[in-house]
């Protein structure tokens, strides 16, 4: 245990785990503003805007991760793009999450009906006004788990960049181990860091979705009122 414990608070380890956590974070903002992108295109009327974002979502679910991120590093070199081990980790998770976020925020904004947004239009809103006051505000409760649980999944999917050389806290371990064969022991502290980022992000999850569940501020309304009416009397 103490082995482990001292993995853990070694800088390597805590630099590999910074660098998990950026790679996460980066490449999951932009999985979500291009998969936002991706949804607005394929639920417009335009049909050509329609049929690019939906062979976009086709390949990109359709190619495995780590063939992005082998062809970034490797394969885009030979055409004069050559990009460093973080940036083509970034654009080959961001581009892989972008098509499954798109599908996420397109059953969030239909899960809105017309109706509102035609209540809208009569109020003399603009589109722009109708998206940033009714729609978006409604598509996020629906939006906010599975987009939790896709940068969960981004944390863990991220240990992919170590093969490309991305020192990551799967690579710092790799090398470590390789140096004194301690397997076990660094791997074990690999898994406790990814755990306990699990953990923390999961608490914000449940502490965002209650801050967008309506009828949990409608009942915490109501029992101030009834609080306030009670010193009344």
């Amino acid at each position: 245990m103490d082995k482990i414990i001292e993995y853990i608070v070694s800088p390597q380890f805590m630099l590999g785990a910074l660098n998990t956590l950026q790679l996460s974070i980066a490449a999951q903002l932009g999985g979500v503003v291009l998969g936002f992108l991706l949804a607005l295109a394929k639920t417009s009327r335009h049909k050509p805007l329609q049929f690019l974002a939906n062979a976009y979502i086709w390949m990109f679910r359709g190619l495995p991760v780590l063939l992005l991120l082998i062809f970034v590093y490797n394969a885009l070199p030979q055409f004069g793009l050559r990009l460093s081990e973080f940036k083509s980790a970034l654009i080959a998770l961001m581009l892989n999450e972008a098509a499954y976020m798109a599908e996420i925020v397109r059953s969030g904004l239909n899960s809105v009906g017309p109706e509102q947004q035609r209540a809208g239009y009569v109020l003399g809103m603009t589109k722009f006004q109708i998206m940033r006051y009714i729609t978006l505000p409604q598509a996020l409760r629906l939006v906010v788990p599975p987009t939790a649980n896709q940068f969960i999944g981004m944390l863990k999917l991220s240990s992919l960049a170590s093969v490309i050389g991305f020192g990551d806290l799967l690579l710092v371990s790799q090398q470590i181990a390789g140096e004194n064969f301690d397997y076990v022991n660094t791997l074990v502290a690999v898994a406790i860091y990814y755990l306990f980022f699990t953990a923390i992000f999961t608490a914000m999850q449940i502490v965002l979705e209650r801050s967008l569940d309506i009828s949990l501020k409608a009942k915490l309304i109501a029992e101030q009122a009834q609080r306030n009416n009670n010193r009344d009397v």
